[in-house]
């Protein structure tokens, strides 16, 4: 398994471990209660399933790259279920 795989099965771990469903996942990384996730945010889930600090950075852009289809550099709740759901097909 790759880097890659590695980290989604780590975040679908955390999501499927720590939360009761992906909208209270959702809630709780929306620190600032603005409806979307930002950079800053998406780093901190990240953490929290255990990516490391150097690549955080780097995983955070790829995701917004992947699934912020509004382009306001944040992902939404409508994008986030798009990435659990296939998260949940996937893993």
């Amino acid at each position: 398994m790759g880097a890659k795989e590695n980290i989604l099965k780590d975040i679908h771990s955390l999501m499927t471990e720590k939360f009761t469903n992906p909208e209270a996942a959702f809630q709780n990384y929306d620190k600032d209660q603005d409806g979307a996730l930002n950079k800053s945010e998406i780093k901190e889930l990240l953490k929290d399933a255990g990516v490391s600090g150097f690549l955080r950075g780097i995983v955070a852009g790829e995701m917004l790259k992947g699934y912020d289809k509004s382009g306001d550099e944040t992902i939404n709740w409508e994008e986030f279920k798009v990435a659990i759901a296939e998260l949940d097909r996937d893993y």
